[in-house]
């Protein structure tokens, strides 16, 4: 069976954003992605290991709506973005574990990154990703929009 990387960073095993869990549900974590190209990028993770939406509770259905609304209004008060997009694939190599991505859209982004094309801008390399200090700033940040 394939590592997966998301269980890692759940245990605390590899982390794999720099910034403290910005919110830590029954059923949830909410966590900046990294790394990634810009701010306010984040990553609404399942606690356990499930590969499909489909296999959700109804308790952590319940909870990931709020968090959705919760997250996307944060990045819009904090951010100022102009809307935000949501997506779950969870397909990539190492990450089939459920997570929606909550993503910061902000008004003067490039037409060719709008949409999917926002998703270039995802486990870029280190030199065009946001510093590990700012991500772990944000997060701080963010944790009051979500007590």
């Amino acid at each position: 069976m394939e590592e997966c990387y998301s269980c890692l960073s759940i245990s605390g095993e590899r982390r794999i954003s720099p910034g403290p869990t910005i919110y830590a549900g029954e059923h949830w974590l909410v966590e900046h992605a990294y790394p990634v190209g810009m701010w306010g990028w984040l990553v609404i993770v399942l606690r356990r290991h499930a590969e499909a939406v489909h296999e959700l509770s109804g308790e952590e259905f319940s909870e990931l709506a709020g968090l959705v609304e919760k997250s996307a209004k944060a990045l819009r008060e904090h951010q100022g973005c102009e809307k935000e997009y949501v997506a779950c694939f969870s397909e990539a190599e190492h990450f089939h574990h459920v997570h929606f991505h909550v993503i910061a859209k902000s008004a003067g982004l490039p037409p060719e990154l709008a949409g999917p094309g926002i998703f270039r801008l995802l486990k870029v390399s280190e030199q065009e990703a946001v510093a590990p200090t700012e991500i772990r700033e944000l997060c701080e940040q963010l944790q009051e929009y979500f007590t």
